[in-house]
């Protein structure tokens, strides 16, 4: 008898203690997620329709469409770890004045690995578009890597301040690939950043943007833990979007 009630104490410890693990877990992922990076004023200025370029925002998405002689090509692209998807409108825009339609698509908690095959929608939604981009930011990338590994239909792939992980190989890809980084980026380990040459295809560029940091890609303000930028917000996405067009082109 007392050996039973010994059983049954232990396992309503066990179970005691299993629930405020998981509460711990739970608050600690919440206090995370709920102070994400915000658009900054340029950012909020891009997310207007202008005479060049639609914006259409919803509760799934930010379109960005040319007014006029848009293309067949598509940009999906994959926001950073807790950053508000509307801080790359300036990218997104600067491509979509260029003929090119982009979408951000809006993921969970901001965190592009809760949702990584996001992008099915985006492609279901736009059968007139019939060339695929896929990019992102940070943790965006590694996500925008192993959709690419996984579906054929995307052509090309951009890596901002990002690397694939161990397991995704696409170096026997024929993908055209980009990968930028800021030379004074203290965020993403740009060791790993370089190294990542092995996983992807022989013919991707790696090009480092002197004195961009990490959060030069969008505008979300100074992000914790990076290097001071010795060029502008501004600069930083204008070389992006220069680097990303020519990717686009050599389609």
């Amino acid at each position: 008898m007392g050996r039973m009630k010994r059983k049954k104490s232990f396992r309503l410890k066990l179970l005691s203690s299993l629930a405020v693990a998981f509460l711990l877990a739970f608050a600690g992922f919440f206090a995370f997620v709920s102070s994400p990076y915000k658009a900054q004023s340029w950012a909020e200025e891009n997310l207007q329709t202008d005479t060049q370029v639609l914006v259409d925002e919803d509760k799934k998405n930010i379109l960005f469409e040319p007014a006029t002689g848009a293309t067949h090509i598509g940009f999906i692209f994959y926001q950073g770890g807790k950053v508000v998807p509307g801080a790359y409108a300036p990218l997104a825009k600067k491509l979509a004045s260029n003929g090119y339609t982009v979408i951000i698509p809006k993921l969970p908690f901001n965190l592009a690995i809760l949702s990584p095959d996001r992008a099915d929608k985006v492609i279901r939604n736009h059968p007139e578009i019939d060339t695929w981009i896929i990019g992102g930011h940070s943790l965006g990338g590694v996500t925008a890597s192993d959709y690419a590994l996984r579906h054929e239909k995307i052509k090309g792939l951009v890596l901002l301040a990002s690397y694939p992980q161990a397991e995704t190989d696409l170096s026997e890809r024929e993908i055209q690939t980009l990968s930028l980084y800021g030379g004074n980026d203290q965020v993403a380990d740009l060791t790993k950043v370089k190294a990542a040459k092995t996983q992807l295809p022989s013919s991707a560029r790696f090009i480092e943007i002197d004195g961009g940091n990490h959060g030069g890609f969008g505008d979300y303000g100074h992000q914790k833990g990076d290097g001071e930028a010795t060029i502008t917000n501004e600069q930083q996405i204008e070389e992006t979007a220069k680097y990303i067009m020519e990717l686009i082109e050599g389609l």
